[in-house]
């Protein structure tokens, strides 16, 4: 895929080394659990994932989704214990990396713990953009930021066609993500349904005009470069 970086040689024996298989999630399986410590972190390699909080009382907060290159388990692999769950989104296929040999990739290869680090910042610039919608957007917005962001991260990793995607999501995960009732995400997104922005489907979102949820979110799209795969 173009828009990941390559490897210099001496990268892709050592990530071939650290690698040590792939595992398969059908979509509703638990990947990390909050609150427990993983002997493993992972690199989505297809399908969506998606990271939140729950609290005492079962209420969900969606904190991010996870697609194609995403590192998983990073947080705990610096930190210890996980403070957050994941979930498969739909059927997922992750590479698998032994978590005690990070720190042997930070002192032995300085590129790829550059990349590392540049993964960890743009998790931090998405979450700052997500606070953004959440904090100071309306409903209408907030729904219109989400699905184009989605829409873009989706399209630029080849899940889509002509700049267009069908998103996994249900209505509990819109509401989830932007903390909303369910009955005022339902009429938020019939809003944007019947402005012809996209057409909700039984258990997915289909994006008919990512311009026109743009524009309505006031959301830039981040300029396209090059990224690290690990």
């Amino acid at each position: 895929m173009p828009k990941f970086r390559n490897f210099a040689a001496p990268e892709l024996k050592f990530i071939s080394s650290f690698k040590t298989g792939e595992m398969t999630a059908e979509a509703g399986a638990s990947i990390v659990t909050e609150g427990t410590h993983s002997a493993h972190m992972f690199t989505v390699l297809s399908g969506w994932a998606f990271r939140f909080k729950t609290l005492e009382d079962g209420r969900r907060q969606i904190l991010n989704y996870l697609l194609p290159g995403d590192l998983v388990g990073l947080q705990g692999s610096m930190i210890g214990e996980l403070d957050h769950s994941v979930e498969a989104l739909s059927q997922l296929v992750l590479c698998v990396f032994q978590r005690d040999r990070l720190f042997e990739l930070f002192r032995n290869h300085p590129g790829l713990s550059y990349d590392v680090t540049w993964l960890a910042a743009r998790e931090e610039r998405m979450l700052d953009d997500h606070l953004l919608s959440v904090g100071r957007r309306t409903a209408i917005e907030r729904a219109a930021y989400l699905l184009a962001f989605l829409n873009d991260r989706a399209a630029s990793v080849g899940l889509g066609k002509n700049g267009k995607a069908i998103l996994p999501l249900t209505q509990q995960h819109v509401a989830d993500t932007l903390g909303l009732s369910i009955v005022h995400t339902n009429k938020t997104l019939r809003k944007l349904s019947n402005q012809g922005l996209i057409r909700w489907l039984e258990r997915s979102c289909e994006i008919l005009d990512p311009a026109g949820l743009e524009g309505l979110a006031g959301w830039d799209r981040p300029k396209d470069l090059q990224r690290p795969l690990i």
